[in-house]
């Protein structure tokens, strides 16, 4: 079915059983000494049974001193780091796949209260387990210093400007530094080979330090290591010829490089380099005798342009891994936001690249290749492109947590998900409400050996995601419902569409089990005068179509994320929009990468913000508001007004069926309002505990 993508193809030496390749991701599954933990070996193993060909794991530091971008990532700083290794080797070998090691250091995007802690740490944690925990409560007090600036500072090519997301202080490596990392970089080479390490792979993309030494932008030096492109090429070509030499000319070495840094995307031309670089940059590790070339763009300072948000188009930037493959012989890999095996073969098909590669499409679903190999594809749980994984690996890689998936919530437990406690036996279970909670619940009981029944008042599944879905740019959302829904059925699990559930009607089924996932409902003040006015709407009213305006002056309350996507859908269809928010911030709480997402949208239509601002009341043809700060009152015209205020839990029905002696719980919006993620997975949590 997919003959080019199921195919064996050489890298080097190397032999891969099929075009699929699992791109690095970091997720903090190691801990603080670097090596390998059962855990990450069996999250890697469960991809590689999967159906993955080449695994290539998060980040591995190459030295313990410097700065790290996490405390629990890989490393091969040392001897004693080469049988750890081995044993994952061995483990992932077994499990059908090759592994390559993804070398890194973080240079100016590292944390610098990272810096010589590790080292001293490490062996203290050796004899006194529990050591590293006490390093977790203290790095959130750490992280907040750094913010202001107090703490070291972390190395760069040279001094240059701050990264947008990284580190506070830099500062310009010693002559004597570059040739020490140059050296850290061949000896964790090295001992990845002695380990049975498959391949290696330098990291000079995303902004790290091998991509800040090709960067004009970040490579100000004025030593043989700057100037230049030769210069600028000079710290890889030095550790390229390096491994060449103590590894052999035929052990496997790729690198991933942005082949673009993509400036030019957020209206910054000329800055950094360019595609044509890239090109040029492509050529010459081909002739220094690179195997493969792994393409990718952007660094921290153009986040979006590397690690997409939902409203990006699959396939977007495959022509940049398309002029790489034009420029060099030698094979192309390149993740091009791929997310269906459709998509991958004919990219392969039309000469858009050799393998393709995801990291995101594995971590929502092991199997992917798998389901895609034995033909079906209808089965594959699709990354919708939510991020909870880069948000949730950035907050819990502090404190001792790892990385998440808004919609796998096996990742890390990959042994204990498939040996969930069988309590089940039969039993009946409902679940009311068919959005992502629901679903996840009813996925959850139906795992653990229930009889389930769903409950929908609705005609389709989906719930508070539809209206989300509905959103300019955000229809992929929709694909969780479908993919849930599927594995729900596949589990036997029986839908009743179109039926309110009641109290009197559950209590009839007799359930040993009640889960409500009936969602919450947007707010509406009664405090506010003029709040039940004809003309004011909610959200989802706007982004299901159900209300159209067109040529009005209208005011959103509320700037979080569905406040900025119902801007961006009355900004398209002609209004002239004044968005008001209580908070000092745009979407305050939001993940960043949605709030400028969304913002570069809305820019252009000039869509006025008055921030740490209240609604006071709503009249026929105005609002009145009030600045917090000076605690003045102003009148703002407006023909109607949409309500972004949030939503408040939809969960009556808990109180009468726990009344009538039924055990029951809430989960999702119906709990708690928050992201799809947090429906999962809160969801999957509370049926663990029935």
């Amino acid at each position: 079915m997919y003959d080019l993508m199921f195919s064996p193809m050489n890298i080097g030496t190397m032999t891969v059983k099929n075009r699929v390749v699992m791109n690095a991701a970091e997720f903090s599954l190691g801990q603080a000494d670097g090596t390998p933990t059962e855990r990450m070996i069996r999250y890697f193993e469960a991809r590689a049974k999967g159906g993955v060909g080449l695994i290539i794991p998060g980040i591995c530091r190459v030295n313990d001193m410097g700065a790290t971008s996490t405390f629990s990532q890989l490393s091969m700083a040392h001897d004693w780091h080469i049988e750890p290794m081995r044993a994952m080797v061995e483990r992932i070998h077994a499990a059908g796949a090759k592994l390559c090691i993804q070398l890194h250091h973080p240079g100016r995007q590292g944390y610098g209260s990272s810096i010589n802690s590790l080292p001293l740490v490490i062996p203290i944690e050796k004899k006194f387990p529990g050591v590293m925990n006490l390093m977790f409560k203290v790095a959130p007090v750490l992280m907040d210093l750094e913010q202001k600036g107090i703490s070291q500072s972390v190395q760069a090519p040279s001094k240059c400007e701050l990264s947008a997301h990284g580190a506070t202080r830099i500062h310009a490596m010693s002559h004597a530094a570059v040739q020490k990392l140059r050296d850290d970089f061949i000896n964790a080479a090295i001992r990845c080979k002695k380990a049975g390490v498959d391949a290696v792979e330098l990291h000079a993309t995303h902004g790290y330090i091998l991509q800040q030494f090709l960067s004009p932008n970040t490579n100000q030096r004025t030593d043989e290591y700057g100037g230049s492109f030769e210069n600028r090429m000079r710290f890889l070509t030095e550790i390229i010829q390096g491994i060449r030499l103590y590894c052999g000319r035929d052990y496997p070495l790729i690198v991933r490089l942005s082949a673009d840094e993509m400036y030019a995307r957020i209206g910054q031309p000329g800055k950094g380099y360019d595609l044509e670089t890239g090109k040029r940059i492509a050529k010459r590790l081909e002739e220094l005798g690179v195997d493969a070339i792994d393409v990718s763009c952007a660094c921290y300072d153009a986040y979006n342009y590397w690690l997409e948000p939902t409203s990006f188009e699959p396939g977007w930037r495959a022509y940049l891994a398309k002029a790489i493959k034009e420029t060099v012989s030698i094979p192309v890999m390149a993740a091009n936001f791929i997310r269906s095996p459709e998509q991958a073969e004919r990219q392969l098909a039309e000469g858009y690249q050799d393998f393709v590669g995801s990291a995101r499409n594995f971590i929502c679903d092991p199997e992917w290749a798998k389901k895609a190999q034995e033909g079906h594809p209808e089965k594959i749980r699709r990354c919708i492109g939510c991020l909870h994984c880069i948000r949730s690996f950035i907050a819990n890689a502090t404190v001792g947590g790892v990385g998440e998936c808004a919609l796998n919530v096996a990742v890390g437990i990959e042994k204990e998900y498939a040996e969930l406690p069988q309590v089940g036996q039969g039993k009946k279970a409902v679940v009311i409400g068919a959005g992502p909670a629901g679903l996840s619940a009813a996925i959850t009981l139906a795992r653990r050996g229930f009889k389930v029944t769903v409950f929908e008042k609705e005609a389709n599944a989906g719930g508070q995601v539809n209206v989300a879905a509905a959103g300019p740019h955000k229809d992929k959302l929709g694909w969780c419902i479908h993919d849930l829904s599927t594995e729900a059925k596949d589990l036997g699990v029986t839908f009743v569409f179109d039926t309110e559930a009641t109290a009197d009607s559950i209590a009839a089924m007799d359930p040993n089990a009640v889960v409500l996932a009936t969602g919450g409902t947007p707010l509406r003040p009664r405090s506010i005068p003029g709040i039940a006015m004809d003309h004011v709407y909610t959200a989802p009213q706007i982004l299901t179509g159900k209300v159209q305006l067109t040529g009005k002056k209208v005011a959103v309350i509320g700037s979080g994320l569905t406040g900025l996507e119902t801007t961006e859908a009355l900004n398209e269809s002609g209004n002239d929009v004044t968005v008001v928010e209580m908070a000092k911030t745009i979407a305050p709480g939001a993940w960043f990468q949605f709030v400028d997402d969304s913002m570069s949208r809305i820019k252009p239509f000039g869509t006025t913000f008055l921030l740490n601002t209240a609604l006071c009341a709503i009249a026929e043809d105005h609002i009145t508001v009030l600045d917090q700060k000076t605690k003045r009152r102003a009148f703002l015209p407006t023909d109607a007004v949409v309500l972004a205020m949030g939503v408040r839990p939809n969960n009556a029905l808990e109180k009468a069926l726990n009344d009538k002696g039924i055990k029951t719980v809430s989960v999702g919006d119906a709990s708690k309002g928050g992201t799809i993620g947090h429906a999962v997975h809160d969801a999957f949590q509370k049926a663990m505990q029935i």
